[in-house]
């Protein structure tokens, strides 16, 4: 997907306007923009020029993100280039304008209300000269208009080109009330040359230039609160972006230097003091330390790294000595990952959205023609044009499409940037939409629901061996092998500090056992199968086995010289939290099925251990996604995954979720990322998607019942039951409407995630 970044757009329908011109192109697959970034993403084999070209023909600035101008950037300036356009720019200027027009506003009401109103008193050479009074009005007006003159320059250059905007709205409104003053103005002149003066002193009732200014300075208002709260969604993203580190040191030449992050080379070697931040991702080759990687991950609690261990840019080493080499560098490390994940998401839409933008493409033109019939109405029955017109004014100016189209895009990015901040990704709005409308959880067993690394559980010496003889006869036959089972025997045998015997004539037989001499005695360890065909083994061992298999255990045998010396159990057990993590989804109504290519009777175990609703064993890898599929046949679908050989289900399911301690594979084909790879995250995504549906649902039920509710009540609908809007009124409302529905979705900030309190299952 190419982005871009598109200038000019005011509202919803300047979006929609876009997104119909672009979709156009030819060799355009989808195209989505977003109002709240003032970005979009294209996908298809359109050229970038084609693109800008369609935007431009439409009214409006595009630039493409990343472009020819920015090759040559390094990847902090690109950084610091993106955190640049998030800044809240807007915000200032709109405060500049709105403190401008309130100073000339505050003289033009005292005239104008103060004075008509309530008699409060003019300098004396202006007592009885309402001509002048209501030019002074005029040249007030027209300054706040100057102020403003954004909303003209805008409104009707898209009128021009028929694709009227929000600003169209407003400017018609306003130029509307300055035109009718402007003509009364006229009408009271003539009055005064005629000697009419009770004819001049009815005229002054009938001036608006008020209203046109108090229409522009109250849309001012609104738009810099819009502004400021449309900022403060972006929070998560702009936080991001200011934990890239930027410098670090470099071991060159046997000696320390410190400089630009982005002058680290891949390969290179680095070291990360106490208290520093860790510069890029890399693999510890020296030193211990506790690493708070809560930046990057939500987690508080600062994580054990030792030799061997991959640490991750923009994390805190908070206490030992580092020597790291560099594996990632630039925009391939963890965070710069994270970022552009966040950012992408911003740039997708919801399915919901799609509601939102096919009523904000027609919704200007339908107000602009009830403002145009609601003023021709009120004329044909008899009122005067005053009357008329303030009633299509009032129409013009109470209409909001923005609240229609920051409905859904506000909430997504806040919704998005909560996930990020603990630890949680989704890729794009779809993703945080749809995951919780999931009715089946699929996960796998290894990794996932396991820790993916098996231990020793139980140790059963036989033939007068001891314990700790079995475990070093063990230790020495394994600790030539690479496989799982034996990896496990050699870490408890070197934790409980075994030494070894000397081996000679080591063998494996691939898949069912090794064989050794140790002293000069033939060693055999393996499966049931493999030391049966070797050595008799005593029916009370083998039920010994078969208890612990049921358990999910695995039982090797060992013997030596014909002779069982006994059994060795090794188990993946269940992460600490896997059981509530499946307690939680099956509270909120998800069906959750194991899916593991293990034996039956050791994932049954599994499942039974961790609540599962379901087990589906002994799955080869290209196996899971049929069983995807079937599953699918009973609702939608997630599949948690975090090898290689879960990609294609991950693919398939309707929303895959990786472990994020997973493989790059499982990582790229999935739609969310779990960064603590806890499958508590499961849930709490759920959660997340849940509730920020619901906020979307809240801002689009508040923008269309406002418009509903005000529209006809500002075209004087319920006249005749005393009920009629003021201009100004209309646009107080305005301005508070988008205002509202930013505030609303910034609401999902003090969501907590991990609260189950208010669990249930989702309504069907």
């Amino acid at each position: 997907m190419e982005q871009y970044k598109v200038s000019g757009m005011g509202c919803a329908a300047c979006q929609a306007r876009v997104e119909k011109a672009v979709s156009a192109v030819e060799g355009v697959t989808s195209c989505s923009v977003s109002l709240l970034t003032n970005s979009m993403g294209v996908e298809g084999t359109a050229s970038p020029e084609a693109v800008i070209k369609a935007v431009e023909a439409a009214g409006y600035g595009a630039s493409l993100s990343g472009g020819a101008d920015d090759e040559d950037l390094s990847y902090s300036q690109k950084l610091a280039a993106e955190e640049e356009a998030l800044r809240d720019k807007e915000t200032p200027r709109l405060r500049k304008r709105l403190l401008l027009s309130i100073g000339f506003l505050l003289v033009l009401m005292y005239i104008s209300m103060g004075h008509m109103m309530w008699d409060w008193p003019l300098p004396p050479f202006l007592e009885g000269e309402h001509v002048i009074v209501a030019s002074i009005q005029l040249v007030l007006a027209a300054i706040i208009a100057f102020i403003n003159r954004h909303f003209f320059i805008s409104g009707f250059r898209s009128l021009v080109r028929r694709a009227p905007n929000m600003d169209t709205l407003i400017a018609l409104g306003s130029s509307a009330a300055f035109i009718y003053s402007t003509f009364v103005l006229g009408l009271m002149i003539r009055a005064e040359n005629s000697g009419d003066h009770e004819r001049v002193m009815d005229l002054m009732h009938d001036l608006y230039f008020e209203s046109a200014a108090m229409i522009l300075t109250l849309i001012t208002v609104g738009k810099m609160l819009e502004a400021y709260s449309k900022g403060r969604t972006t929070d998560a993203l702009k936080s991001l972006m200011k934990l890239a580190p930027e410098t670090a040191t470099v071991i060159r030449d046997g000696e320390e230097f410190t400089v630009p992050v982005d002058a680290v080379r891949k390969g290179e070697i680095f070291v990360v003091h106490p208290g520093d931040k860790i510069p890029v991702d890399g693999l510890v080759i020296e030193g211990s330390s506790a690493v708070n990687e809560s930046a990057l991950t939500g987690e508080s609690i600062p994580v054990d790294k030792s030799v061997g261990d991959n640490v991750s840019s923009a994390t805190v080493n908070q206490s030992g000595f580092l020597k790291c080499e560099a594996v990632r560098v630039g925009e391939d490390t963890t965070l710069a990952g994270i970022i552009r994940m966040v950012s992408d998401a911003a740039a997708t839409k919801a399915p919901i959205a799609r509601l939102a933008d096919r009523i904000s493409g027609i919704f200007v033109p339908v107000v602009i023609v009830i403002a145009v019939v609601t003023t021709v109405i009120w004329l044909l029955i008899g009122r005067s044009i005053g009357f008329s017109l303030a009633r299509g004014i009032c129409v013009l100016v109470v209409s909001c499409p923005c609240a229609l189209g920051l409905a859904t895009p506000v909430a997504i990015m806040v919704g998005n940037g909560v996930g990020a901040r603990n630890g949680i990704l989704f890729k794009t709005a779809e993703a945080l939409q749809e995951t919780g409308n999931m009715n089946v959880v699929a996960m796998d067993k290894t990794g996932t629901l396991t820790n993916g690394s098996p231990i020793v559980t139980d140790i059963v010496p036989f033939s007068n061996i001891t314990e700790e003889l079995l475990i070093k006869y063990a230790f020495s036959l394994e600790k030539k092998s690479e496989h799982p089972l034996a990896k496990a025997i050699s870490a408890y045998a070197e934790e409980k500090g075994v030494e070894t015997f000397d081996t000679e004539d080591f063998a494996a037989a691939v898949g069912s056992g090794l064989t050794a001499s140790i002293g000069g005695a033939k060693v055999v360890g393996g499966n049931m199968a493999f030391v049966s065909s070797q050595v008799a083994i005593p029916d009370e061992i083998k039920d010994r086995a078969g208890h612990l298999a049921a358990e999910g255990k695995t039982p090797m045998f060992f013997a030596m010289d014909n002779k069982l010396i006994g059994l060795i159990a090794v188990a993946d057990t269940l992460k600490d939290d896997s059981v509530e993590a499946v307690s939680q989804l099956r509270n909120m109504g998800i069906r959750v099925v194991m899916i593991t290519g293990d034996n039956r009777a050791t994932a049954e175990a599994i499942g039974r251990s961790a609540g599962v609703s379901e087990v589906i064993a002994e799955v080869l890898p290209d196996g899971k996604e049929d069983m995807i599929r079937d599953l699918q046949k009973n609702g939608k679908v997630a599949m948690v995954g975090d090898g290689i050989n879960d990609a294609p289900a991950l693919t398939r399911a309707d929303i895959g979720i990786a472990i994020g301690a997973g493989t790059d594979v499982a990582i790229d084909a999935a739609d969310l990322v779990l960064m603590k790879s806890s499958p508590l995250d499961v849930a709490a995504a759920v959660r997340l998607s849940r509730r920020t549906y619901r906020n979307i649902i809240e801002n689009l039920f508040w923008a269309l019942f406002y418009n509903v509710l005000l529209i006809p009540l500002a075209a004087g609908v319920y006249a005749g039951l005393g009920l009629t809007m003021n201009p100004m009124f209309g646009a107080a409302a305005m301005s508070l409407s988008s205002f509202c529905v930013v505030t609303n979705a910034l609401r999902l900030n003090l969501v907590n995630i991990y609260d189950t309190s208010r669990d249930k299952p989702r309504r069907p």
